[in-house]
């Protein structure tokens, strides 16, 4: 049995992870410190023999005892509100947690697979964003540590491939969402599912005109499986090219779950957030096969299924 080390384990990416490869019949060990994880994620997988979880932060040095096939690096804070308020650790968890668990994959000869983001890119000049785009990034802005700690985990990972020969993947993960987001993320799906299902006002940022392209999560974790098995090294975009206004997509959740109570209201723009998000995933489906099968409407009415058991009603 191959034994896979996922770390974000309790994350909302993170667990469909451990889910798949737990179905894929791998030994799965899931690591996370639950700064922003919720165990209630993997708790259904705690009695099963061929799942692991280690309570712990890979910015310390990490050790898995025995084998180790795959390691797959899905730590970090991952939304606005997390990394505004934890600027240190998101650059900590993309450096020296890289590091560590880049030196684990050396020492056990592991293929390791990096979750990098649709954030290198910044406010991208080029439209849709391609893997050779280099990106539009402030450096010193309030998203900086996160689009600086991810290009950095990019950078010291295709490092380690090319000077110590390691087997390394590296995925670009654009908007995800599904059931297991946080209803406090701060990102825009959740925000806009709970505030329309509490009645209040949906928070469009600007007149909403900025564009998202939103991937269901059992899309991305196909992506994600098959670009760790695949032969190739550099950077994988992995998102649903479906793109929307976000004026668009607040009418679509307002439709969907139907709360008279609940409205649009307009706050200006954050400081840096990107006007247009939709990738190119040519990459994807010529080298991995892969494309994406979920829908919106379908993903959203899955997704608002979870919501509503989680966000009272007002």
């Amino acid at each position: 049995m191959k034994r896979v080390l996922i770390t974000g384990a309790a994350g909302f990416i993170g667990s469909h992870l451990c889910d798949r490869f737990i179905k894929e019949g791998y030994h799965v060990i899931g690591m996370d410190n639950l700064i922003t994880g919720n165990i209630k994620n993997i708790e259904h997988l705690f009695p099963l023999k061929n799942f692991e979880y280690y309570h712990h932060d890979i910015t310390k040095f990490v050790h898995v005892p025995g084998q180790l096939d795959y390691i797959l690096h899905f730590a970090s804070p991952a939304s606005p509100i997390d990394y505004l308020k934890m600027p240190i650790q998101t650059l900590k968890v993309g450096s020296l947690g890289t590091h560590n668990l880049l030196g684990l994959a050396k020492s056990k000869n592991a293929r390791i697979l990096i979750a990098s983001t649709s954030e290198v890119y910044g406010d991208p000049l080029v439209h849709p964003q391609r893997e050779d785009y280099w990106g539009n990034v402030n450096p010193i802005g309030p998203r900086g540590v996160y689009d600086e700690a991810k290009r950095f985990q990019e950078a010291i990972t295709m490092a380690y491939h090319t000077f110590h020969g390691l087997e390394t993947r590296i995925v670009r993960i654009f908007n995800t969402y599904g059931p297991r987001m946080r209803v406090e993320d701060g990102r825009v799906l959740p925000a806009f599912f709970s505030q329309a299902i509490r009645g209040e006002g949906l928070t469009v940022f600007g007149e909403g005109n900025q564009t998202r392209s939103f991937c269901y999560v059992d899309d991305l974790v196909e992506g994600i499986y098959r670009l760790l098995l695949s032969d190739y090294h550099m950077p994988v975009n992995i998102g649903n090219p479906s793109e929307i206004t976000i004026i668009q997509f607040a009418h679509e959740i307002l439709a969907l779950v139907d709360n008279p109570k609940a409205h649009i209201i307009y706050n200006p723009l954050p400081i840096d957030d990107p006007k247009q998000r939709q990738p190119d995933i040519t990459k994807a489906k010529e080298i991995l096969g892969w494309m994406p099968k979920v829908d919106r409407s379908e993903g959203l009415l899955r997704t608002y299924e979870y919501f509503k058991t989680v966000v009272t009603r007002n």
